[in-house]
């Protein structure tokens, strides 16, 4: 599943899967205990495609920090989350060196670890950008090898002096 699909609802733990449309928000469904129930637009509610990390440079997408986790966990859990402060400050320097520590908070930190605990236990991450990447890449070769078709300029300048 993609993570534009899942979504963070303020105020309520763990995540939830966008189900469909209802008249004054949408329906969702915990990723925790599979109930589901009406979202409405006054909650504050986001993709987790939309949520990116503060860095020292450009901000780095969730999806990006969360492929980092997979492969250095095996795709397996990562730490609890609820450890203390200095060792979810150390996991974050090891997954993310450069991000910024005055604006990414030890409770950020807990959220992300709970976030990736919860997509790894349901089986729920999928990197989907690598297969779209290479395929670009080999699209692109394939243009590039494919020769240019010089002959049409010819044909038209024979049109024009029919």
């Amino acid at each position: 599943m993609e993570l534009k699909d899942i979504l963070a609802i303020s105020g309520k733990p763990g995540l939830f899967k966008n189900i469909g449309q209802s008249k004054n928000g949408v329906i969702v469904e915990s990723l925790i205990d599979q109930k589901r129930f009406p979202a409405f637009a006054h909650e504050r509610i986001s993709s987790l495609a939309e949520i990116s990390v503060f860095t020292t440079g450009e901000d780095v997408e969730l999806q990006k920090v969360f492929k980092i986790i997979f492969d250095k966990y095996e795709g397996k859990e990562a730490i609890d989350s609820k450890s203390d402060g200095e060792a979810l400050k150390s996991f974050m320097k090891e997954i993310l060196p450069d991000y910024d520590e005055e604006r990414v908070y030890t409770s950020d930190i807990k959220k992300l670890v709970s976030w990736y605990n919860l997509l790894a236990g349901a089986d729920l991450l999928e990197f989907p950008e690598e297969e779209a990447e290479s395929e670009s890449a080999e699209a692109t070769d394939e243009a590039e090898t494919e020769p240019a078709d010089e002959e049409k300029p010819e044909a038209a300048a024979e049109d024009s002096k029919s």
